[in-house]
């Protein structure tokens, strides 16, 4: 059983439910050992501020998962912040997330995505080859920043870019051979399979994760993590089960410990193995 989730949201994004400590309560309850806290980053220019805390914020959330982890000390709580990689603050990221305020990690997550000088948002449709292009570009430069544990919801682009095709392929391959190469692992997010299912060209499908993605993944050789992407204290360990069912599906090579200390090695297992297959 997976009993690590680094995929935890609060109040303070505006689009989540409960403090640090309902999450610590209900991860107790079901069984999690590690619980990491990734809520979205504030941004210096106040971008996206609708969806994500305010940089008052950030010291509120620090000492509720100071607080947290000197009552709740059965559980290893992790603080970390799920970030949209912009280069020009890639320094405020090393040093004053990482630095400053002592986060164990950042998660990569684009939710918008660089395209002919703007940012263009994820979730609309009608993504066009070349926005899709731009987007496997704007992953793989978030993995060769350095800055990332991991990458979340890879397959995101799939609410956008509704068929596998071609070009999703490539840009899908581009992605997970990136990763494999840069020992990055790729979130199998369960937040996906809570939301609405989509109707596509090729059939009915959760809007991620999309299967043909992770298949792929596997093909690749890329590592991955499994994470419930919770928005409410009820849903920390939601979707860890079926994550897990689709990496042993696969025979994809889980990242038990994507956070961990440094010089410590990363503990790694075949998901077929954990399912008891050869």
């Amino acid at each position: 059983m997976i009993d690590t989730n680094c995929h935890t949201h609060t109040c303070r994004c505006k689009h989540a439910q409960g403090d640090v400590a309902d999450y610590c309560r209900e991860a107790l309850a079901k069984g999690l050992k590690t619980l990491g806290f990734s809520d979205h980053t504030p941004l210096p220019d106040g971008r996206w501020h609708g969806v994500r805390m305010a940089m008052d914020d950030v010291a509120g959330y620090c000492r509720a998962i100071d607080e947290a982890r000197a009552t709740f000390t059965d559980l290893t709580i992790l603080k970390g912040l799920e970030c949209e990689y912009i280069p020009e603050f890639a320094g405020v990221y090393r040093d004053e997330f990482l630095g400053t305020w002592a986060m164990d990690y950042l998660v990569g997550g684009a939710h918008w995505y660089p395209h002919k000088g703007a940012w263009a948002p994820l979730y609309t449709t009608g993504m066009t080859p070349a926005q899709l292009h731009d987007y496997a570009d704007y992953v793989i430069a978030a993995m060769q920043s350095g800055l990332f544990a991991f990458i979340a919801h890879p397959d995101l682009f799939g609410v956008a870019y509704a068929v596998w095709d071609a070009e999703a392929t490539a840009c899908s391959r581009a992605m997970l051979t990136a990763a494999t190469e840069l020992g990055v692992p790729m979130e199998i997010n369960g937040y996906g399979l809570r939301k609405p299912m989509m109707d596509t060209p090729e059939g009915r499908r959760h809007k991620y994760p999309w299967l043909r993605f992770w298949e792929l993944a596997a093909e690749c050789g890329t590592p991955v993590v499994l994470s419930s992407d919770a928005h409410e204290p009820e849903n920390v360990v939601t979707g860890l089960v079926e994550t897990e069912a689709i990496a042993q599906r696969f025979g994809l090579r889980v990242v038990t410990d994507p956070v961990r200390p440094k010089g410590a090695g990363q503990a790694t297992r075949t998901a077929a193995a954990a399912a008891g297959r050869p």
